[in-house]
């Protein structure tokens, strides 16, 4: 007979998850506030039990293995579980708010338009919008759910694209008469965020121009700012397609090499807005409302329209 297998005592379980999470045992120790003997204690404990060996001294680091890697996935999703479900049942008063965190972009161009949509569909909802560039830590920040611009790395959590952030690029019209080919793009500095550090190689390799270490570069915490350095003039910028299409219409800025040069760009280099969410939020009847609100939305069918749909049931 196949029974259930016997689970290492928790307490090991906890040292490991925070041993993952600092790739230290000092850390670690200093986090649950014990001494790095009774850490390693633990840890070899929890090898001793499980039969394999969760991490390889090298020196004064150490080195996850790869089942310490695959471990740490299950032990990460479990810990969070249990912080959720503390959460949830100690703190009756917040029971039914939905805590909705978004990068500032999202929630400025695309959001709050129509919120307004989510709350005559759920109007008993204590919708809580926090705004974060980098990605919350859903415990401690007391966060449900994000919306994070990026490519879709978020593999521990529930992620949906809501919307493609395909850029144009731009520049004021007198760098744009000096620029003949993609090739003239390395002479000026080229702007970015610094959540991106892909952007511009993936689309100077789709460009077929070769992106050299001496090339100059600036990032900057958020779009908008990278926005009007493009405007003084400080160099040639990614515009996002809505904040580019006013930009080019009002003569500010100019698309040097075309506004469509980029449009078949491969899938998954081009960045976008994704819904972020630990799976166990879900279970949460407020939350998954939420949740299904955001992912039915289609977020670029009428960016262009001042006058928003009229609010329709949410699907099962």
């Amino acid at each position: 007979m196949t029974g259930k297998p016997r689970l290492p005592p928790l307490n090991a379980l906890r040292v490991f998850h925070a041993v993952a999470r600092h790739k230290s045992f000092r850390q670690a120790a200093d986090e649950l506030l014990v001494t790095p003997q009774a850490v390693g204690q633990q840890i070899k404990l929890l090898e001793d039990t499980l039969q394999v060996t969760l991490f390889e001294r090298k020196g004064r680091s150490i080195e996850l293995t790869e089942s310490a890697i695959l471990l740490s996935h299950y032990v990460k999703a479990g810990f969070d579980e249990f912080a959720e479900g503390v959460r949830r049942v100690t703190k009756s008063t917040y029971r039914d708010r939905i805590n909705l965190n978004a990068s500032p972009y999202f929630a400025t161009h695309y959001l709050l338009p129509r919120l307004s949509l989510f709350r005559e569909i759920l109007p008993g909802a204590d919708l809580r919008l926090t705004t974060m560039v980098d990605l919350p830590d859903f415990g401690r920040d007391d966060v449900d759910m994000t919306v994070q611009w990026g490519y879709g790395g978020w593999s521990d959590y529930d992620t949906t694209l809501l919307v493609p952030d395909p850029k144009i690029i731009c520049c004021t019209p007198a760098i744009g008469g000096q620029i003949g080919s993609a090739k003239d793009l390395t002479r000026f500095t080229l702007l970015d965020t610094v959540k991106s550090k892909r952007l511009w190689p993936d689309i100077l390799r789709h460009l077929g121009v070769e992106l050299a270490d001496g090339d100059r570069s600036i990032g900057f915490d958020d779009a908008a700012t990278m926005r009007r350095a493009t405007l003084q003039g400080i160099g040639i910028g990614l515009v996002s397609v809505m904040d580019a299409e006013e930009d080019l219409r009002s003569g500010a800025l100019v698309a040097p090499l075309g506004r469509d040069v980029l449009v078949d760009m491969k899938e998954e280099e081009i960045p976008g807005f994704y819904l972020v969410v630990p799976r166990g939020h879900l279970r949460v009847k407020a939350v998954a409302a939420l949740h299904r609100w955001l992912t039915q939305q289609d977020w670029g069918s009428d960016l262009k329209i001042s006058a928003l749909p009229k609010p329709t049931p949410l699907l099962e």
